[in-house]
Formats: structure tokens, sequence, C-alpha cells
């Protein structure tokens, strides 16, 4: 988890280490350190799909999915990326329970623990909600 959480603050939310795509059409971050490999790719734009996974000595240790869209044009990515970066180890799957900057707020909820996990989060902007995701996953055994 704690490679997890480090590797969300150095690729997309921190606008870093963005790699050459694996897949037609696909974005594709990654981030290194010691044995530990971790690589999220999606697809789309306002409404996307993508997957993050994390390997720890050539093994597949975590993986999660997610599949998004934004709901309204007063959607921010910087703000989504600002609460992503805001995730912590009570809450290491997207961002944090609750975060808010100015006139957006995030929210997310998750049933299950770490290990095998469901979640929804969503962003308004003065009380209008203008983005939702859905996202699970969990540790590969």
């Amino acid at each position: 988890m704690d490679f997890r959480l480090e590797a969300n603050v150095n690729t997309y939310a921190a606008f870093a280490n963005e790699t050459e795509s694996t897949r037609l059409d696909s974005h594709d971050f990654r981030y290194e350190r010691g044995n530990f490999v971790y690589h999220d790719t999606y697809v789309g734009g306002e409404q996307f799909a993508g997957e993050e996974a994390v390997w720890k000595d050539g093994k597949a240790v975590y993986a999660m999915n997610y599949l998004g869209r934004v709901l309204d044009g007063k959607f921010s990515g910087n703000f989504l990326k600002e609460a992503l970066r805001a995730a912590d180890k009570k809450m290491p799957y997207r961002g944090p329970e609750f975060y808010q900057s100015g006139e957006y707020i995030y929210k997310t909820s998750v049933s299950g623990s770490f290990e095998w996990f469901q979640g929804y989060e969503e962003i308004y902007c003065n009380d209008l909600k203008v983005y939702e995701c859905y996202y699970h996953g969990g540790l590969m055994h």
C-alpha cells in the first residue's frame, strides 16, 4: 500500500512520469522504486476506463480497474488530480473520503478492504455533480 500511495503522487495525479503508450490511443504512466513497478493506463477522455497495477519482483501483487465520466463542463481535471494526491493510508484507493478546495468537493466511498474492494468517487462544483467514477480492485494472490 505504501508504494501504491508513493506511485500515486508521482504519476497521473502529479502530471509526471507519462510513458510510451502500451495500447492504441492509451495514456500510460509508470513509476519504479527498487523491486516495485507501478503502471497506470487508461483510454478515453471525458468518458474513460483504465487500470493500475503494482508488481513486486516481476509478479503482480495489486490491481485496480476504474470507469468514469465528466458530467458537466465545470469539471476540473486539476482539482481531481489535487484530490488524488491527498490519498492516505486510511483511504489508499483513489483520493481521501472527503476533500474540498474552493468551490469543488471530492467524495469517495469504499466497501471492503485493500485486499478486495469496490468504490465510487464523485466531484461537485457548487453542489452540482460534475464527475463520477466507479473503481474496484485488490491484492493478487
